[in-house]
């Protein structure tokens, strides 16, 4: 017999969100993060915090059994950015860096080729990846560095031509140790432009840039201290076998260019392939630090004590709709981005070469949509924190810039949404014709359909403004259709989403967790369709009263996911080791305040006897001190006014009529 107890609702819920190996894809990064060396740091300089987070990558480094196992796991990858994004984002950014776009480069190219990596897994070189110029960001196909080689030395010569062509913001300067890079440059053979590559490079020791090498820090941006440089090569030689060749094409014994892969574009493609495994880090990130930010301002909404209507009584801020509304609807949102994030990531694993391209798409399209959901969920969270949100040490400012930090990295989410909508748009097939009639909203199947029909909707009405425009215009009839393709791009990722969690709900067993998430998904569907009813209302999906009632039915939804949202933080599995580095996110947030001089420290209070009376916060150990001791301190006549005054506010009370809090939260019959 198996006498296992069945998973609880919020073991069901977590598998929801992590997928069903949680333990073996997440243990190592949750257990890893609770750590000392991983806490929460208290103040220092940007340049102390960004040699704290170098000083975390080697230990996080010595802490796997391999480095390069990990560079070519892109669930593991992702793991990484889902649980210490929301930690130190410096050294997720750095550790990205090193194991996904640097060792992960030099893995995926030509495994026949014999390379040295031991002092890349021994960090005692870092990586990073050095492709973005001043003047070509998401146009990185035109980069400008050329690395042109030289039959004589059998090598390459790395030249920067202008200003423009300077590589922007790697992480190149000598901060956390000695670095090489992976540097993306066009390829330049007997005067021939074969595309872009990539070259491994030697760029500092120690102390400064090698020979042939300029290095020089950035301006301080926003967010976590990185040192992000500019870098530019004057005439740098590196050997043959710095080419980081395959397919796409190699120098050969005989000095001559060779490669399988006609086109130039799709060349430079297959050598920056590992931007793609960047995108679902990104995705990863933007999740873990949501639901960080969610968890922190559900808990603070819960203990944060306000008046009530009757001035004799405190209730919590998050009894109010104003504010538990916002954080129910943030919930469903977080819970979809996890969803849409392990689709995309399981698409894109299993994907056969036919689907390589589509599922490719999915990957960037959930980016572009997962990162500008979770700058909302954040944002929405700091404010419903007030003032205590904008303090760095609760740590919501900090996962604010790092989410723009997300939204730029591995191509810009508009660009990228750009891109997927021109692709959808030429590719796109009629859409099936719509049901006889509306159907029921109370229909999970039914709102489904509405998810694709605004997909639909969007970009039927972008192939009609192409259509329209004057012909012998590329650029033109694409302004012309750009903007709604780009809302058929994120009804296209809604839509995924919805379907994700479809599945999800499908694939739960009846009961307490099959109820919760089939509560978000509605409260999920209702707010998006509510954004899309006029267009829905105009093409026959909904009718005028449907219309009408959906506000009340968003409020409905609202007020049922609201009394579970306390309880769906849970669902998170963050350790309460790594929440208590985060003060609001305990009852005693007040206490991080307390000044150990402050008056109400010395005050006194006189017994019957005149004896003194000292009333101080224990400096270690409980706070509470025997009731023996606390008579004492008060004496008789402070006994008999401590009775007098309980008994009296006691009495006041009884005498009205108490109203449950939760009252306030749930709806009412």
């Amino acid at each position: 017999m198996n006498d296992a107890a069945p998973p609880s609702t919020n073991d069901l819920l977590t598998a929801v969100l992590f997928g069903p190996n949680f333990r073996q894809e997440h243990g190592f990064w949750r257990r890893l993060l609770t750590t000392e060396p991983f806490r929460r740091p208290g103040g220092g300089t940007p340049d102390e915090r960004l040699a704290l987070s170098y000083h975390r990558l080697r230990i996080l480094n010595n802490a796997l059994d391999s480095g390069a196992r990990l560079a070519a796991d892109p669930r593991a990858l992702a793991a990484l950015h889902e649980w210490l994004g929301p930690v130190d984002p410096a050294l997720t950014t750095v550790a990205g860096i090193h194991y996904n776009l640097f060792l992960g480069s030099l893995l995926d190219h030509d495994a026949g080729t014999l390379r040295d990596l031991s002092d890349f897994l021994a960090l005692r070189r870092v990586g990073t990846f050095l492709c973005t110029e001043v003047a070509h960001g998401n146009d990185a196909a035109a980069i400008e560095t050329t690395a042109t080689y030289d039959r004589e030395r059998d090598g390459f010569v790395l030249h920067t031509p202008h200003a423009g062509a300077q590589k922007f913001m790697p992480n190149t300067s000598p901060a956390g140790g000695p670095k090489s890079g992976v540097v993306a440059a066009r390829l330049l053979v007997d005067g021939a432009d074969h595309g872009v590559f990539l070259f491994l490079v030697p760029l500092t020791d120690a102390h400064r840039a090698l020979p042939g090498v300029r290095v020089r820090r950035l301006p301080a941006r926003m967010g976590s201290p990185v040192d992000h440089c500019l870098t530019s090569f004057d005439r740098r030689f590196v050997a043959r076998d710095a080419l980081l060749a395959g397919q796409q094409g190699r120098i050969g014994d005989d000095g001559h260019f060779h490669s399988e892969v006609p086109n130039r574009r799709r060349r430079f493609l297959a050598s920056i392939g590992r931007v793609t495994p960047g995108k679902l880090s990104m995705s990863a990130c933007a999740v873990g630090s949501a639901r960080v930010t969610l968890a922190i301002a559900v808990r603070y909404a819960g203990h944060r004590m306000i008046s009530g209507s009757r001035a004799a009584r405190r209730i919590p801020v998050y009894a109010h709709r104003t504010h538990h509304g916002p954080l129910a609807g943030a919930m469903a949102t977080v819970y979809a981005m996890s969803l849409l994030h392990r689709r995309a990531l399981d698409r894109w694993e299993s994907a056969p070469e036919t689907d390589r391209d589509e599922a490719e798409r999915l990957v960037a399209v959930a980016k572009g949509w997962i990162t500008w959901q979770a700058r909302a969920v954040i944002v929405e969270c700091r404010e419903r924190c007030g003032a205590q949100g904008l303090l760095e040490n609760n740590g919501m400012t900090e996962l604010f810039t790092g989410i723009e930090g997300a939204i730029t990295a591995e191509g810009d989410n508009l660009a990228v949404h750009a891109k997927a909508a021109a692709e959808m748009l030429f590719s796109a097939t009629a859409p099936e014709p719509a049901p006889d009639g509306p159907g029921d909203t109370d229909d999970p199947a039914f709102l489904g359909r509405l998810f694709a029909a605004v997909e639909d909707l969007w970009f039927a009405r972008a192939r009609e403004r192409m259509a329209a425009a004057p012909p012998g215009d590329p650029l033109g009839r694409w302004n012309a259709a750009s903007s709604a393709a780009l809302r058929g791009v994120e009804a296209h990722a809604y839509r995924q989403a919805d379907e994700a969690y479809a599945e999800a709900v499908a694939s739960l067993p009846e009961g307490a967790a099959r109820e919760r998430l089939s509560e978000l998904r509605r409260l999920f569907a209702l707010r998006w369709i509510a954004r899309n009813s006029g267009a829905l209302l105009a093409s026959g999906r909904l009718t005028a009263d449907q219309v009408t009632f959906l506000p009340d039915a968003v409020e409905d939804a609202v007020a049922v996911v609201a009394e579970h949202t306390p309880a769906l933080v849970e669902s998170f599995a963050l350790p309460e080791r790594l929440m208590s580095d985060w003060p609001i996110a305990g009852p005693g947030y007040a206490e991080v305040y307390d000044d150990p001089e402050g008056p109400w420290h010395r005050g006194r209070r006189a017994g019957i006897r005149g004896r003194a009376a000292e009333f101080r916060r224990p400096v270690c150990g409980s706070r509470r001190r025997p009731l023996r001791e606390k008579v004492a301190a008060l004496g008789t006549r402070g006994v008999l006014l401590a009775y007098w005054g309980t008994t009296s506010v006691l009495s006041r009370w009884f005498e009205k009529p108490q109203v449950s809090v939760d009252e306030s939260v749930r709806p009412k019959a």
